[in-house]
């Protein structure tokens, strides 16, 4: 059997509440869009759409060596985006405007050590965000505007996380898999 998983920096509560404490009386203006409920909330730094449950435990151990051999860092996250762009979008997201560096430094790491064991990872340009609602292809610049209102949050990045992700009728469920602290420096 295969598992979808993924490699994710999570947000912790307090952002995950101030995000939440702003678009909550929001979301009944937003009844075209799909929203990621905050828990599930995260940056992605790895996708692998087909795992094979004897090499989970390998991947593990590299992402273990990974955290190994990276510095806790300083996200910041600001301001809106639309995934392929505001006139057709599928995707509304908060971007990664601080610590873009260092964690786009961390998906290489585990996008390494994923291939490195065998895993296939989805190839596409890393461009870090946090999901926050999906749609079907509309024009969303009115919702730029209401996430570019957003305050900046800022967290310590110190640790990821190894995630299942499976899909279920309502979207998809997450299950945590491991969670790795950042040791390095």
């Amino acid at each position: 059997m295969t598992q979808r998983l993924f490699v994710a920096v999570v947000p912790p509560p307090s952002v995950r509440e101030a995000w939440e404490a702003f678009l909550d009386p929001r979301r009944e203006a937003g009844t075209e869009l799909r929203w990621v409920l905050p828990e599930s909330w995260h940056v992605t730094c790895a996708f692998m759409g087909s795992v094979a449950d004897g090499v989970v435990d390998d991947l593990g151990e590299a992402l273990t060596a990974v955290a190994a051999r990276t510095a806790p860092f300083t996200l910041t996250v600001s301001g809106g985006g639309a995934f392929p762009n505001p006139d057709a979008a599928k995707v509304l997201w908060l971007g990664v405007t601080d610590g873009a560096l260092e964690l786009g430094e961390l998906a290489v790491r585990c996008r390494n050590a994923a291939t490195g064991r065998g895993i296939e990872v989805d190839g596409g340009r890393f461009r870090p965000h946090v999901t926050v609602a999906r749609t079907n292809g509309r024009r969303v610049l009115r919702w730029l505007q209401v996430l570019d209102a957003i305050g900046p949050q800022t967290w310590p990045a110190v640790e990821f996380r190894l995630v299942r992700s499976q899909l279920l009728p309502g979207g998809a469920g997450y299950q945590t898999v491991g969670e790795y602290l950042l040791t390095a420096g």
